[in-house]
């Protein structure tokens, strides 16, 4: 469910947003101002930068013009000896070809007017008062150009003419040399307005006023027609020539820019217009998209806490069996991490044995079979490697379009299930098991009653057959069947005692314990044990530490317990394949550890074959009643022999005797001092 906000929160929520987007509309109003602004500066810049550039294009026109009509001058006296008539044809073609040029004079070295011509395209500048009223100016610029031997300017003055009107007009003064040395001078004389209108070019006249103005702003010579508007861009260029100093000043026609100065900047103002617009859509397609995604991402969260808390893993696969999802059960199931699962590869978790098996359930799952609806068991493994059985139920799984796009598994974990019916299973064969010693019992308690009676017949006969060979005379060969009568009678009481024992153990009655002298246990059982020995060649190697102290203990089980495992060691020996066929018999003080605690210490018996050894299959279930390896065998031998050690205190345990066979040991408690004197 969604949480409703608090109403304080909701409306500091609410003015907080409404705040950021007033802020956002603020600057966008301020980044479209600015760039219109910037917008008008740059075109005002370009325009001023290219005003500037032809001011500078014009000066350098200007000066080479200059240069080029000094060397035009300096040709007319390129002849030598000069005549007048020649001088004034060429002078003539010189002025026809150079309208800024209105008159030219040769003069000798005092400044005397040797020759001079007059401009054809206007009436002669000086008619009108003379020529002596530019004689100072003449005089400066021949006396710089002497200076500098080279040509050289005066500053510009104004010629009066008719009708109001005059010209600015200036001296160049060139200096001629014959030999090195100075022969005389040519002065021509420029008109500024016509220097603006021929030198600088007309199509720079077509853009902008160009004049020509003194240091201080006073315009000597315009060209163009002046226009006027609320900003005029000026360029201002100085023009300095020898003994000349003037400024080239450039007005452009163009005005201040408006408020759109191009079509690029309205057409920026245009898409920063539409921007806004988008925002706005956009904000709106957030806020839609924001509550979507609110319901999403709490659905999501609902989605995703059911799938943690559940213990059943999942899984889905594509149509091309790659795993495309796994939560975090199944990651837990089967050790790995959902990176290592997702992905084309094979599965991990599938035992090695098996992974060509579920290939081809697997393919023909992608091909459409269905799987059954109750779900089939597998085997799958651990990272660890260990395996454990499963329980996998498959779907299809279908997109919003109802189609099919691959596969949805849920894994159940069955190995607590199998565990108990494990379990189950082990108890009720322990129940038949105790069934089946309950019946064994009986049958002993029965037997043992029943065996009693011949027991005791042939003890008697033995007794009497001893006591009749007694009477008479004795040969050597009554003397020997005295004693095999003395031995079937002692066999026939332990026999006696056997069933005795046997029928109190399955009684659970008290057993008779006394100090037994662990020779004497070893020097009972030897007789049989040699018997079997002989029988399969087998090697006996007793091993008693000096001075070993008595057992307590029920004599006659021990005896049966310690018969029982070294008749086992001689049957694991009797193998072709064993030659060297050794029983070690070793009894010595067990060490002291938590299973061997007693507070007079322990005795231990250990039985060593040279067999094959056991296997790991047949250790686990050893000791498990019923369970043989003998073709003849019940299965009761070892689980009553660890019976009877345990009830003793000890416990019977077996181990790998190097270099081979198996080695069985118990231990029993040792007799105290009072017991020991009690059984001497």
């Amino acid at each position: 469910m969604r949480r409703a906000l608090l109403p304080g929160r909701r409306s500091t929520f609410g003015t907080r947003r409404w705040f950021l987007w007033a802020l956002l509309v603020v600057l966008i109003a301020a980044v479209l101002t600015m760039l219109v602004w910037l917008a008008g500066r740059y075109e005002e810049s370009q325009v001023q930068d290219r005003l500037d550039r032809d001011a500078t294009d014009a000066v350098s026109d200007l000066r080479s013009a200059l240069v080029r009509n000094v060397e035009s001058l300096q040709a007319l006296h390129s002849r030598n000896p000069v005549h007048r008539d020649r001088w004034a044809l060429d002078a003539a073609g010189l002025l026809h070809e150079h309208r800024e040029l209105l008159r030219i004079e040769w003069r000798d070295t005092a400044l005397v007017t040797l020759a001079q011509f007059d401009t054809g395209f206007r009436a002669p500048v000086f008619d009108r008062l003379g020529r002596n009223n530019a004689q100072p100016d003449v005089l400066l610029a021949c006396t710089n150009a002497r200076r500098a031997s080279g040509p050289a300017y005066a500053p510009s003055y104004f010629v009066p003419q008719n009708e109001g009107l005059g010209l600015e007009v200036m001296e160049l003064c060139v200096p001629l040399t014959t030999g090195g040395a100075l022969t005389g001078y040519l002065v021509a004389t420029y008109s500024l307005n016509d220097v603006l209108t021929e030198l600088i070019g007309k199509q720079l006249g077509r853009g902008q006023d160009v004049s020509f103005t003194e240091a201080d702003g006073t315009r000597l010579a315009f060209h163009g027609v002046s226009r006027r508007g609320n900003r005029a861009f000026t360029a201002s260029q100085l023009l300095d020539l020898p003994g000349l100093t003037m400024v080239l000043r450039l007005d452009s026609w163009r005005v201040t820019p408006d408020l759109f100065p191009n079509v690029l900047t309205a057409m920026v103002v245009a898409m920063t217009i539409a921007l806004a617009s988008v925002l706005v859509l956009l904000a709106r397609d957030m806020r839609k998209r924001q509550r979507a995604e609110q319901r999403l991402a709490e659905a999501l969260a609902f989605r995703k806490a059911m799938e943690d808390s559940l213990v059943t893993g999942l899984r889905a696969r594509d149509l091309h069996g790659h795993t495309t999802y796994v939560n975090p059960a199944f990651c837990q199931m089967v050790g790995f991490s959902a990176r290592e699962l997702l992905g084309p590869a094979a599965a991990p978790y599938w035992p090695t044995e098996l992974a060509g098996e579920y290939q081809q359930r697997q393919a023909i799952r992608l091909r459409g079979n269905s799987p059954p609806r109750e779900g089939f068991e597998s085997v799958f493994m651990r990272k660890d490697g260990s395996r454990f059985p499963v329980l996998i139920i498959e779907a299809p799984l279908i997109d919003a379009y109802g189609v099919q796009t691959g596969w949805m598994s849920a894994f159940l974990d069955i190995s607590e299930q199998r565990r108990v019916e494990e379990m189950s299973r082990a108890s009720q064969e322990r129940l038949q098991a105790t069934a089946r010693l309950a019946t064994v019992g009986e049958m002993a308690s029965l037997l043992s009653h029943e065996l009693n009676q011949p027991l005791a017949a042939i003890s008697s006969y033995a007794t009497g057959s001893i006591n009749m060979l007694q009477d008479r005379k004795q040969s050597e060969s009554d003397l020997h069947l005295e004693e095999a009568m003395r031995q079937i009678a002692e066999q026939a009481q332990r026999a006696g005692k056997v069933i005795k024992s046997v029928h109190d153990f399955v009684r659970r009655r008290e057993h008779a314990r006394e100090a037994v002298d662990p020779q004497a246990v070893l020097d009972a059982i030897m007789p049989l044990v040699s018997l079997q020995a002989r029988k399969l060649g087998v090697r006996i190697d007793l091993r008693l530490e000096d001075h070993l102290p008595q057992a307590l203990c029920d004599r006659t089980m021990v005896e049966q317990v310690l018969l029982n495992l070294t008749r086992n060691a001689m049957q694991a020996m009797d193998q072709p394949t064993i030659v060297d066929r050794a029983l070690v018999v070793q009894v010595k003080r067990a060490a002291s550890n938590e299973r061997t605690s007693h507070i007079h210490g322990w005795l231990e018996f250990s039985v060593a074959d040279a067999g094959l050894g056991i296997t790991p299959e047949v250790a686990n279930q050893l000791f498990t009643p019923f369970f043989t390896t003998k073709s003849e065998g019940m299965g009761l031998g070892l689980s009553l022999c660890r019976t009877v050690i345990e009830q003793h205190g000890g416990f019977l345990e077996f181990g790998p005797n190097l270099p081979q066979g198996t080695v069985f040991r118990f231990t029993l408690p040792v007799a105290s001092a009072s017991q020991a004197a009690k059984r001497i």
